[in-house]
């Protein structure tokens, strides 16, 4: 288990960090594309960025049989192949609407971050099940801690149209990994599962039922307060009164402060979990990321945005492994697979819709970004202290000795 661990979370912190080498800095690639509205290109850049996990999403149930017959393995490299093409083919590019079309391609063969998160923690005993998640998405987050400040850089050097092909090295590197260093799992676990012996996800009770969809939908709301930022960021800062020579890489600093600080809430939700409930854990920390939100709103200097974007890392770091653990724990033992799934759908389902709705604000205005993501985050406070109860709500997990 840690080889394939190590393989999968290598293969997360290497592609996250090709990933947003480019992406955060797509606004920019389509101004210079040719695109002169900000509006057009806030609009642009969110359907760009949402359209691949939208359409991951959908194809997630064709998908999950490709893998009953060929193996997980087969999926992530299938995935990491299309982005070394795609992102090549990014720097190539002559019209906006290019970058959308790949994007489009690479959500048909998308989705190895969110299922290596399924992977991991559909693989660890449950009393471990919290540090598989946090280690899996610290390197989700490490990745793109990376990614921006590298990035910044390499606008500012080579261009961005020259990143994609760096990008793209990346993803090659993060495809050698998992084919060299991760074993698929022995088929007798597959075959079981085909027989239909785990496919049937049958709760104990209503409650732990009610939960589980609500899990579900803090999953999806806080993915889709946390990618809210990527279309808008750069425009915010040109607002803010950034020079246009320094946007990029201050952009780049507020995307990495973010990721590091999500990263150290990742791995610090195990030993939260044993002195806190899941319940009261996501209750506070959904109400400090909507606190970390409110310096965006009323457009203060950029040290005070890099502080609030380090208390709104930390706290969405946590819920987030925290939601995937005590959705975990009401999962049956024999329906793990599809549980996670399920949760799998919702994290992607966020990760679509939230650049193609900020977008969408964007062109009302870039401040009602951050607005609704203070009040999606009060109400997800709200929800889990109403809702989550019984079992998961006021349990908290014992400690695990390390091995």
């Amino acid at each position: 288990m840690n080889r394939n661990l190590f393989a999968i979370a290598g293969a997360c912190f290497i592609g996250f960090a090709g990933f947003t080498l480019v992406m955060p800095f797509l606004p920019l690639y389509f101004a210079q594309l040719g695109m002169p509205d900000p509006a057009d290109i806030a609009l642009w850049s969110g359907l760009s960025l949402g359209v691949t996990p939208g359409m991951t999403a959908l194809l997630a149930p064709l998908w999950g049989r490709v893998a009953d017959r060929y193996g997980n393995k087969f999926l992530v490299l299938r995935s990491l192949a299309c982005f070394v093409i795609t992102m090549v083919l990014m720097g190539l590019v002559t019209r906006p609407w290019h970058i959308f079309g790949l994007r489009v391609l690479q959500g048909f063969f998308a989705g190895y971050g969110a299922l290596a998160v399924a992977m991991a923690a559909a693989a660890a005993p449950r009393e471990r099940m919290a540090s598989a998640i946090g280690t899996v998405q610290t390197a989700q987050r490490l990745g793109p801690a990376l990614g921006p400040a590298i990035g910044g850089v390499l606008a500012v050097a080579i261009g961005i149209r020259a990143s994609f092909y760096v990008s793209s090295l990346f993803y090659l590197a993060a495809f050698i990994l998992v084919w060299r260093w991760f074993e698929e799992p022995p088929r007798e676990t597959v075959a079981s599962v085909r027989d239909g012996d785990s496919t049937r996800l049958t709760f104990e009770t209503a409650g732990a039922f009610r939960q589980f969809v609500l899990l579900m939908g803090v999953i999806f709301g806080l993915q889709i307060v946390d990618r809210s930022f990527g279309p808008v960021l750069p425009l915010y800062l040109s607002q803010l009164g950034v020079a246009d020579e320094r946007i990029a890489l201050v952009a780049g600093i507020l995307f990495s402060a973010s990721a590091c600080a999500g990263a150290a809430g990742n791995l610090l939700t195990q030993r939260l979990l044993q002195q806190w409930s899941p319940r009261a854990l996501l209750r506070w920390t959904a109400l400090a990321a909507a606190g970390g939100l409110v310096p965006f709103v009323f457009h203060l200097s950029v040290p005070t945005l890099l502080a609030a974007t380090v208390v709104f890392g930390f706290a969405v770091g946590i819920a987030i492994t925290a939601s995937f653990t005590a959705a975990g724990h009401v999962i049956p033992e024999g329906a793990r697979a599809t549980g996670f799934g399920l949760l799998t759908s919702a994290s992607l389902a966020g990760l679509a819709l939230s650049p193609m709705t900020a977008g969408v604000l964007a062109r009302i205005s870039i401040r009602s970004v951050f607005i609704v993501g203070v009040l999606v985050l009060a109400v997800l406070s709200g929800m889990v202290s109403y809702v989550l109860r019984d079992r998961v709500g006021e349990a908290t997990y014992p400690a695990v000795e390390e091995t």
